[in-house]
């Protein structure tokens, strides 16, 4: 299974690595759109009329170059969070090495890196360098602290898995926060698809995995408990008092940077 972050409800999140051929495509189609942005910026100065000195020339040279080699780049990274226009068609986002949006300090590394390992040695480096790196890095993406992910087609989130009624006694007073996240992973694959399996197929996967929860959970469900009634109440409940967790936390938080913001020994608080 691939690594990634397993919710209470047993929802993968996971950000995996784009492929190098997803890469280059993306990289080709971003210097395609370079390509006909300098060409439009050289026609426009072109056909104004204006005669500029040998020296303007140079400066406005160096000006149109560092715009598009490394200002543009930048900003398309940091404005679109990584995706650029190649990206967005291609289906990938560059990100953080934790999983999070480029910020503009890392958009800026990668622009700068990219001026050399991508324009001044043709792209050379940048391709032995995503060949023999497992997450496909580029030398920018190494000293940036990114890498290309793969982003998924729109999908909706999957509908929280309701609480049996008749089990809600029984969830409430079990011990349940041991189960595992790759086995609360499988049991929420296996009951968003139970009605599209094969009667046969459904019954023996279901008690397969009721036989492994049950080495997790204490007390066990009352006697005749159907095993998909159990299993979607282990997940409602673990998903109940994880949200509980983050909303005490929350609270935690909140009052202890209320405490930060008083004045020390009883001073009392300006009024606005």
């Amino acid at each position: 299974m691939d690594d990634g972050i397993v919710t209470g409800e047993g929802v993968l999140l996971d950000t995996r690595p784009a492929s190098f051929a997803s890469r280059l495509l993306a990289a080709l189609l971003d210097l395609v759109v370079l390509g006909l942005v300098a060409i439009g910026v050289l026609v426009l100065l072109s056909t104004s009329g204006w005669e500029p000195s040998s020296d303007t020339v140079r400066v406005l040279g160096v000006v149109v170059v560092a715009g598009v080699l490394v200002v543009l780049p930048t900003a398309v990274d940091t404005l679109t969070r990584g995706r650029s226009l190649g990206k967005l068609v291609v289906g990938i986002r560059i990100v953080r090495d934790d999983g999070g949006p480029i910020t503009l300090r890392q958009a800026l590394v990668r622009a700068l890196v990219g001026v050399l390992e991508l324009w001044f040695t043709a792209g050379v480096v940048a391709l032995l360098t995503s060949m023999l790196h497992p997450q496909g890095k580029r030398l920018g993406d190494l000293l940036a602290g990114t890498y290309g992910a793969r982003v998924r087609g729109r999908t909706r989130r999957p509908a929280p898995v309701p609480m049996p009624p008749h089990l809600a006694w029984w969830a409430g007073t079990s011990d349940v926060a041991r189960l595992p996240d790759g086995l609360a992973l499988a049991v929420r694959q296996f009951l968003a698809r139970a009605a599209s399996l094969h009667p046969a197929s459904r019954v023996e996967l279901g008690t397969r995995l009721t036989a492994e929860v049950q080495r997790h959970v204490r007390p066990l469900p009352p006697p005749g408990t159907h095993p998909e009634d159990f299993l979607a109440a282990v997940l409602a409940e673990r998903r109940r008092r994880e949200l509980l967790a983050s909303q005490r936390a929350a609270a935690r938080d909140a009052e202890e940077a209320a405490l930060l913001r008083r004045l020390p020994h009883g001073v009392p608080d300006p009024v606005d």
